[in-house]
């Protein structure tokens, strides 16, 4: 095994400075967009064009989060099938579309057949394993990365096998493999910097505080904008108890992109501080986002469930996601929060059976362990208590 390089690097700038060099002198995802539309507006039929703009727009969804990205890729692919409906490459990008808008099953019938005409595609096979992630199907997903792994060891399929690892139990594997990644490299800054990141969270999610907030650090440093990173170090900032500086860097993250769960952190840095209106401000900002969410057609939020389950608000919203949720992405991050927001609402038996779904693994996720003791001990309500319990958390909200 390499060294980590983040133990070789004398300040984070350096560490930066070091990762695949290259990638820091390459064109950026803004440029790579504006060059492909000026050609596609000169040529509608350049192909290496329109594919190229397709693969830069999924990559600016990830740097950015806006969805407008996301519809500009999916047009471009309608036309490249519209043209050709059996373009291979097309098929790979709606595979990566499906993935961002969680049509899971989609993309594990679509990698099937693509992989029956090309079986030596590591990308078909990645997202294939993604898929199965999501479905809670584990041991297809292992076997898909080991076979993305055997054709192209690289950053995608080192980090892949470190999720797959994280997600499974084995976090000191997960780790090792994390770290391959981050020193494989790749071509866009953001893809490195997104597995440094990961790395700081698996970091301080086995409670290696320092390393985490070093690998967070260092990420920024290649990518200044990766909002996760800046999410991190609030959350290190917080286990340590600097309520200030958590809300400073959850602040810049919900900046670059307003997710509901730096919304929900937020509600709870501003309460802790004392500062009750501020707070006010982000619930109010979380209600927003479900409405926006509602009025799209959108049904499952697991993240938003969660939130409303740590709150006791709006109970009956919280469970109709996450039971939504189960259905077309029925994991153990799911599992995790049906059985939390199943005792939240009072329905103790069967949070007990959801909690041990998501403990199958024994996923080093703190909070699936924090859920699953308290569940464990709590003992089941009568079915009076429990309506009351639902009518009094209907009355709040």
């Amino acid at each position: 095994m390499k060294p980590a390089l983040a133990f070789l690097m004398a300040s984070s700038l350096a560490f930066a400075q070091r990762i695949n060099p290259p990638a820091l002198k390459a064109e950026t995802t803004d440029q790579k967009i504006q060059r492909n539309e000026k050609l596609l507006a000169a040529n509608r039929k350049d192909l290496a064009a329109e594919s190229e703009l397709t693969a830069a727009y999924l990559q600016k969804i990830r740097e950015n989060g806006d969805g407008s990205y996301l519809d500009r890729a999916s047009a471009l692919v309608d036309r490249m099938l519209t043209q050709d409906a059996g373009n291979y490459e097309a098929m790979r990008f709606r595979n990566e579309i499906d993935l961002q808008k969680h049509d899971f099953k989609a993309v594990e019938d679509r990698a099937l057949d693509l992989l029956r005409f090309e079986p030596s595609d590591a990308g078909a096979w990645g997202n294939l394993g993604d898929a199965s992630m999501d479905l809670g199907k584990y041991e297809a997903a292992g076997k898909a990365y080991e076979k993305m792994f055997a054709i192209r060891p690289n950053l995608a399929s080192y980090n892949r096998i470190a999720w797959f690892r994280f997600v499974t139990g084995d976090a000191a594997g997960a780790i090792a493999f994390m770290r391959e990644a981050v020193e494989a490299g790749a071509s866009a800054p953001e893809n490195t910097a997104w597995c440094i990141a990961e790395l700081g969270d698996m970091y301080l999610k086995t409670g290696k505080l320092d390393q985490a907030m070093e690998a967070y650090e260092s990420a920024l440093a290649l990518f200044p904008n990766l909002h996760r990173a800046l999410a991190g170090k609030g959350r290190v900032e917080a286990a340590r108890g600097n309520t200030l500086a958590a809300i400073a860097n959850y602040e810049q993250a919900q900046a670059i992109v307003p997710m509901v769960e730096y919304a929900g952190a937020l509600e709870d840095l501003y309460t802790a501080a004392g500062l009750p209106a501020k707070a006010k401000q982000q619930r109010d900002t979380i209600d927003v986002i479900d409405r926006l969410g509602a009025a799209k057609g959108e049904s499952t939020n697991r993240n938003l469930a969660l939130i409303l389950a740590d709150h006791r608000r709006n109970m009956a919203r919280a469970l109709d996601l996450v039971q939504a949720e189960k259905v077309s992405r029925p994991d153990v991050y799911t599992w995790d929060a049906l059985s939390w927001v199943l005792f939240q609402s009072g329905r103790i038996e069967e949070a007990k059976a959801a909690s041990a779904k998501a403990m199958k693994f024994n996923t080093p996720e703190p909070k699936f362990h924090e859920h699953a003791a308290i569940i464990a001990a709590a003992r089941p309500q009568s079915r009076a208590n429990t309506d009351i319990a639902v009518m009094a958390s209907a009355v709040a909200e």
